[in-house]
């Protein structure tokens, strides 16, 4: 409660009220600052002083120029004796300060003061001559496997970005065969044997689910394929039952959120499109559960990286790799194709809609970035023929009306290529 006024606060017994001494102040121009004359109790932390000045603005001294020093003020001197840095920059500052026509200022070295120099100097010298010569020649080279390789110019697609640094052209080319190694270590199998209580079709409506969630809460595209990486990786380790599924897609959901997006969604708005299923809990649960199973390592390679990559090395249009965003996005809901590394499920998917766009097969600039052949990729392509020519499932609409909006080039209503061209472009 506030004090009232005119009146002073009742104080306990044998406590003291500190006194201010009217005649200094806190904000005193000159003069050193006012310190509390109580000490604190012993053991407890040093406490700074309100309403000072906690800068350095009181030390700093600014000589201005036409102006001169006033009479009887002297600077302060250390006292601390001079360290060899300082005795190298004084030696130097000395040796700057004689000119070459000879002024009056000139001063001359004692005999002294040249030894102290070379003495300096050479104990400066002497340890980095030795770490030198105690190196072999033949370490100083760069090893092979660290030397950057060069790009044939033909192939070059990331100088013309030379200027844009978000673009990373220097170590692009580095960057994505990193990702490809990685892929060696995310590759997973048919698990569904291991579920008891799960079916692809189960899976299946999952993942059009989450293509939903993806578009109402308007999440990138990472977003959604990491989350599935991870909900496939998670399945393949943990038994689940049918009734949990929908918590680990939406758990994967929201870690995938949180390292993709710039401003997640929360766990209330995914405990809301479950329809308040699930409690907090056990989606925090869920949460750790994941993270323990992946070894909180969830910077799995995915297609839709690869796919960009690779349509950019073709200078392919928006529509041609919406048409292979489409097929790939498709994929996601297969379990055929959940083994399937996701570069080269990427290459495939582009194959295929430059087929369709009948914009020539797989080029050798494609080749050289993707380190396919069109020969590894003739199986996947025929899945994913396969796939896109089965008749439409009632309860898997979502990437369907997806892709066939207009935003997306509608191209879901694109009729297939004809297999046999198919078969021409995969035979070359």
């Amino acid at each position: 409660m506030p004090f009232t006024r005119g009146k002073k606060p009742a104080l306990p017994a044998g406590s003291k009220i500190p006194k201010l001494n009217a005649t200094t102040s806190e904000n005193q121009d000159e003069g050193p600052q006012v310190k509390r004359s109580s000490s604190p109790p012993h053991g407890a932390p040093k406490k700074r002083t309100a309403f000072i000045d906690i800068t350095n603005a009181h030390k700093v001294q600014i000589s201005l120029p036409g102006r001169k020093k006033e009479a009887g003020k002297k600077q302060v001197k250390k006292t601390s004796a001079p360290s060899v840095s300082a005795k190298n920059n004084a030696n130097l500052t000395k040796s700057l300060s004689v000119s070459s026509d000879g002024t009056p200022d000139e001063k001359e070295k004692t005999d002294s003061e040249e030894g102290n120099e070379e003495a300096v100097q050479k104990d400066v010298a002497a340890p980095v001559e030795g770490l030198v010569a105690a190196v072999p020649p033949a370490a100083r080279e760069v090893p092979a496997h660290l030397q950057k390789q060069p790009i044939p110019e033909e192939f070059d697609i990331d100088s013309e970005n030379s200027e844009d640094c978000y673009m990373c052209p220097e170590y692009a080319k580095e960057i994505f065969d990193y990702l490809k190694q990685r892929e060696e270590k995310f590759v997973l199998c048919n698990y569904m044997p291991q579920q008891p209580s799960l079916n692809p079709e189960m899976r299946a409506i999952l993942i059009d689910w989450l293509v939903e969630v993806q578009e109402n809460f308007e999440l990138y595209h990472e977003t959604l394929y990491l989350a599935v990486k991870m909900a496939d990786h998670y399945l393949s380790k943990t038994p689940v039952h049918r009734e949990l599924l929908q918590l680990v897609g939406s758990t994967a959901m929201l870690i995938a959120s949180k390292f993709e997006e710039r401003s997640p969604p929360c766990v209330d708005d995914f405990l809301y499109i479950c329809d308040d299923a699930y409690k907090r809990e056990e989606i925090i649960s869920m949460e750790a559960s994941i993270l323990q199973a992946l070894s909180f390592d969830i910077n799995i390679p995915i297609p839709y990286r690869f796919l960009r990559r690779y349509a950019k090395c073709v200078n392919a249009g928006m529509d041609t790799l919406t048409l292979a965003r489409y097929y790939c996005e498709m994929s996601l809901m297969e379990m055929e194709l959940v083994s399937e590394r996701g570069s080269l499920l990427a290459s495939a998917c582009l194959l295929m809609a430059l087929v369709t766009k009948d914009l020539g097969g797989w080029r050798p600039i494609l080749q050289f970035h993707s380190g396919y052949q069109t020969s590894d990729l003739a199986p996947v392509v025929r899945k994913l023929y396969e796939m896109l020519l089965a008749p439409p499932d009632d309860k898997l609409r979502a990437v369907r009306s997806k892709y066939s909006h207009k935003v997306f080039f509608e191209v879901a209503s694109l009729p297939l290529v004809n297999v046999d061209i198919l078969d021409n472009a995969l035979s070359q």
